[in-house]
């Protein structure tokens, strides 16, 4: 349980882009949605940020967070652009819920990856985090440290056993 409230907001796949996802990924493929079986339940839902339960209605889609960001930033990222995959729900959910001061996906021991971005979309450091106990603490730490350097401007967290990314958190206003 966190001792204090987090001070960053991981922001989820945004709307009109999970709209977009649905339709053709940032790979061009198609959208192929498939129910969620009782063995598979537990993937990482980028639309509201929780897992997956079984008999949901999901996609696996090919995403370009920092493309994305960066054509709205009116930059090119150049080689740092990527795309991994990502699941999604199929149809419109209520997005991240007022859950408990916790980051989602993270859980003591875990290991994930602290990216951070600058304004051209160019990688300005990382670092790995082992999530503490104290999940909110951890990620919140790991995220002021990134953003103490005033070229930050957002940070992808990732997993580190397979890359994908999880949550973006931007520089606060």
């Amino acid at each position: 349980m966190s001792t204090q409230t987090q001070i960053y907001t991981a922001r989820p796949i945004p709307p009109a882009v999970l709209d977009e996802l649905r339709n053709v990924d940032d790979a061009g493929r198609p959208c192929v949605p498939y129910a969620e079986t009782e063995s598979e339940a537990g993937n990482p839902l980028r639309c509201c940020l929780r897992r997956t339960e079984a008999g949901e209605r999901i996609a696996l889609v090919s995403y370009a967070p920092l493309r994305r960001w960066a054509a709205a930033a009116g930059v090119d990222p150049g080689a740092y652009d990527e795309q991994g995959p990502v699941f999604i729900h199929t149809e419109p959910c209520d997005g991240p819920g007022d859950g408990p001061d916790a980051y989602p996906f993270g859980r003591p021991g875990v290991l994930r990856t602290v990216r951070r971005y600058d304004a051209r979309g160019r990688i300005a450091g990382g670092r790995l985090l082992e999530v503490p106990e104290d999940v909110a603490d951890g990620f919140d730490q790991a995220f002021t440290e990134a953003f103490a350097d005033p070229e930050v401007k957002l940070v992808h967290v990732r997993a580190v056993e397979y890359g994908c990314f999880l949550f973006e958190v931007r520089r606060p206003a």
